[in-house]
């Protein structure tokens, strides 16, 4: 009995790990789709753009000396780069059926296809739900993951915020010295109005998106879901009594505070300023 029981276990598991296959995999299939697009119609626009932006600094600079070859030479390789590369694509997307998986298929589809492979798993999910105390047990079991996710996300904030403010020191420090060093005439103009602006960009970016209050926000969802799994896995208070059953039903009751408490901040940090203090 206890076989047959097991088998039947064994072949809900597989299962859904199948359903979870096929979802993670069109998922996949359509990162990879978007990157295909945007490189298609990326590498077509840049092609133009390329063109044009060399005649638009030739006129602005150079416009009764010869342009230095250097320029000459990044702005052409840019060019041949960009042309190449929308011809490959090309080829590849079109030609003999297309050589990437998904050639010639609409984003549109591919995302259809996954809102059905989500829903036949969640209804073969839901005929074949297992009882309330393995449902908690694997939820402790995907804590880990959803640990590492946070903290890669706050280290990815905390990158961008330190690459702003690397930006704005460098910016900063070269609006003085390009000051001091032309008068400032051509190309030095021209370079003050490239750096103010990267100075302001990136000020209202910093401001707008707030990296560094998202990346400490990730961290410390992460390290209080880390204490509490670990005081789960120890046995010791909040977790402390003798049934599996309560220790694991307190547990995924706190760690869905703690998830709902992280949405709630980041749903304050992308309001403006006033609604973040009325929300508060």
């Amino acid at each position: 009995m206890s076989s047959v029981m097991g088998s039947g276990s064994a072949s809900t598991t597989d299962a859904l790990i199948g359903y979870r296959e096929e979802v993670a995999d069109l998922q996949q299939r359509i990162k990879n789709r978007r990157l295909q697009v945007f490189g298609l119609y990326g590498t077509s626009i840049a092609v133009p753009l390329t063109a044009l932006t060399w005649v638009a600094v030739k006129v602005l600079f150079w416009l009764h000396v010869d342009t230095p070859s250097v320029i000459n030479g990044a702005f052409g390789g840019s060019f041949a780069f960009f042309v190449i590369a929308t011809l490959v694509q090309l080829y590849i997307e079109f030609v003999d059926g297309g050589s990437w998986q998904d050639s010639r298929t609409p984003l549109k589809k591919l995302r259809l296809d996954l809102e059905l492979a989500e829903e036949r798993r969640i209804l073969e999910a839901r005929r074949m739900t297992p009882p309330t105390l393995e449902r908690q047990a694997s939820y402790k079991e995907r804590i880990p993951g959803e640990i590492a996710r946070l903290r890669n996300e706050s280290r990815h904030y905390r990158r961008v915020h330190l690459f702003m403010q690397w930006l704005l020191f460098f910016s900063s420090a070269g609006i003085t010295g390009v000051t001091a060093w032309y008068d400032p005439p051509q190309p030095g103009k021209g370079a003050l109005i490239g750096l103010g602006f990267t100075v302001t960009v990136v000020t209202a970016a910093a401001g707008y998106f707030k990296p560094r209050e998202r990346a400490f926000n990730l961290q410390q969802t992460a390290d209080s879901m880390e204490q509490h799994a670990t005081a789960l896995e120890l046995g010791i208070a909040p977790y402390g009594e003798a049934e599996e059953r309560v220790n694991l039903e307190s547990f995924a009751t706190t760690v869905e505070r703690l998830r709902a408490d992280q949405r709630m901040r980041e749903q304050q940090l992308d309001q403006p300023q006033q609604g973040q203090h009325e929300v508060i």
